[in-house]
């Protein structure tokens, strides 16, 4: 399954401004979004730079992979 991660810049700006540590990574499925503070690829993926066709979220520059991730938030571990 097609995985494309990003970093959220309003949740960067909101923890600045309130002292919260939300995490600001973001993982998309066709199925669900994931968040957390870190991410670990197992395989190939791909940078991808499209300012004039962002993702539907707004985001202008991701990550795209088929390989498993690892997501990491303040819960533990998340495989997808």
């Amino acid at each position: 399954m097609k995985k494309r991660i990003h970093i959220n810049m309003h949740v960067i700006r909101r923890n600045n401004t309130t002292g919260e540590r939300n995490p600001v990574i973001t993982c998309k499925t066709s199925k669900d979004n994931t968040y957390g503070h870190r991410v670990k690829i197992h395989g190939d993926s791909e940078v991808i730079y499209s300012p004039d066709k962002p993702l539907s979220c707004g985001a202008r520059v991701w990550i795209e992979t088929n390989s498993p991730v690892t997501i990491y938030d303040n819960e533990g571990v998340i495989e997808r």
